[in-house]
């Protein structure tokens, strides 16, 4: 009896010591299972790792931001209006031509401007002018213009070739500025194809192609408004009796203004003036 309760007592450390061997145990496991949670292990070769749930997972061959750092966003796609449609941007006002109307109903509006006698020598000759109804042409404007044209020092009546005069009516001579279309039947009237491109000068006057008044000529180095310079000096030219057209008198030299310019330049130089800037008659070859 008093054996059995030695071998008790000693039987009692052991336990207790068995006890805290399985305590210890199961707290390590305990704290390894958060340390797993916590940090998964680096995915080995081939391997990949999810993201976590409720996140997207980057591109392919993109980098994911160093921790602690915050991935730029990209901003929202802006929504279209509605009904709107997003284009080019738009075209310029400087870059547009104006618009020139294949034809047009042939009646004119006679500008109500008149003007002092221009020139010192030659022959009174007087004039006026007309533009087409519908066009974008004010008629006392091409009018003041034309007759700025006539004045010029480099201009017929600078260099005693004729006195020109603005006048609302009694003229001698018309200017009419007119549609392709109407050009060409005034100027076939008189036996002249003009094909929708060129001036002519007919014998009740000139007629001015609108689209060569308001555009100019590709073959001209210059703006449409100093090409009207040409215009009116070459038809005007006819009207004082030049009839026959010239060529270029040689290449870089300036072409005559009795030359049709508008068909080609040979090797001269654009010119819209009968006269240099000395005074010398700019000639060249007769052709026609």
């Amino acid at each position: 009896m008093g054996r059995r309760r030695a071998v008790r007592r000693r039987g009692w450390p052991l336990l207790c010591l068995v006890l805290a061997v399985l305590g210890c145990v199961a707290a390590a496991a305990h704290y390894q299972g958060r340390d797993t949670a916590a940090a998964p292990a680096a995915p080995g070769p081939g391997r990949t790792t999810a993201p976590p749930a409720g996140t997207t997972a980057p591109p392919a061959g993109t980098t994911a931001p160093p921790a602690g750092t915050t991935a730029p966003t990209t901003p929202p796609a802006r929504a279209a209006t509605p009904g709107s449609t997003r284009g080019p941007a738009p075209e310029k006002a400087h870059d547009k031509k104006p618009r020139v109307p294949r034809s047009g109903p042939g009646t004119f509006t006679t500008a109500r401007a008149t003007g002092a006698p221009v020139g010192s020598g030659g022959t009174l000759r007087r004039y006026r002018v007309q533009v087409e109804d519908g066009v974008d042409v004010s008629a006392r404007e091409a009018a003041e213009e034309i007759q700025r044209i006539l004045a010029h020092p480099r201009g017929w009546a600078a260099h005693g070739r004729g006195r020109f005069q603005l006048v609302t009516d009694h003229a001698d001579f018309v200017i009419r500025i007119a549609t392709p279309d109407t050009a060409d039947r005034l100027c076939a009237a008189n036996g002249m194809n003009t094909h929708g491109e060129l001036n002519c000068e007919t014998s009740a006057g000139v007629v001015v192609n609108l689209k060569r008044w308001m555009l100019g000529s590709p073959t001209f180095a210059g703006p449409p408004a100093e090409y009207r310079n040409l215009i009116i000096n070459h038809e005007v030219g006819h009207e004082l009796g030049i009839r026959r057209h010239l060529g270029c008198a040689g290449p870089g030299r300036a072409a005559p203004v009795m030359m049709q310019q508008i068909k080609g330049l040979d090797g001269c130089h654009s010119n819209a003036y009968p006269y240099d800037e000395e005074g010398i008659y700019i000639t060249g070859p007769v052709v026609s």
